[in-house]
């Protein structure tokens, strides 16, 4: 039963994170966990309200201030698997019979990108990477989900797009500098919500003009 850890980082949870990590959860298989760890014990004892409800009702979804080292307690470091994009080797569904644990440092999402995993490779976990793109860190457990669980190649198996270019606006734009997989429709798949929060976003930028 594969295992996906989200290693939280920041000190808070945002909004963006909050939508990300709603959309794991939704797409969690009733035959693994997703877990977001390392949350600072405030954290998570006051986790955001739009989290509350699902962490309730989906036993497969886990927000915790354990670490990685401590929910995998006596699992072989040879079984978890650090997605990491230092990484020599490409995830390939042959991975899925040798990792019970996948762990992303998150923020995937950053541009530009910080090398947040860093401070996950001196555990001395195998590394994959998932291809040198950028992407956020639901699109990055998507992939790995299809990988692992679907048997889909990177490089040939999963649709993706490069740099997506959103209609905020009649006339504006707002091009996202990540990779996303698609749709049947070729469309980028976001967390429900986020295209309005982009939005949102996109008008409190134009705003800064005027202040």
């Amino acid at each position: 039963m594969p295992n996906y850890v989200v290693e939280h980082m920041e000190p808070e949870i945002g909004p963006w994170s909050t939508l990300e990590y709603i959309a794991i959860a939704n797409e969690t298989t009733a035959d693994s966990t997703f877990y977001i760890s390392s949350l600072q014990d405030s954290l998570a004892a006051n986790m955001p309200e739009t989290l509350k409800p699902i962490l309730e009702s989906n036993p497969r979804f886990v927000a915790t201030n354990k670490d990685i080292t401590t929910l995998a307690a006596g699992v072989p470091k040879e079984r978890i698997c650090l997605l990491d994009p230092r990484a020599e080797k490409t995830l390939s569904p042959e991975d899925s019979g040798e990792f019970d644990w996948f762990v992303f440092g998150g923020i995937l999402g950053d541009d530009p990108p910080r090398d947040r995993t860093a401070e996950l490779r001196v555990h001395g976990f195998t590394g994959r990477n998932l291809q040198k793109l950028q992407m956020t860190t639901d699109t990055a457990v998507r992939v790995t989900r299809l990988v692992i669980e679907e048997k889909k190649s990177i490089e040939s198996g999963i649709p993706f797009v490069w740099n997506p270019e959103l209609k905020v606006k009649k006339n504006e734009t707002v091009q996202m500098p990540f990779r996303y997989v698609t749709d049947q429709n070729g469309e980028p798949i976001l967390p429900a919500g986020m295209f309005d929060l982009i939005k949102e976003d996109a008008n409190k930028d134009l705003m800064d003009l005027f202040d």
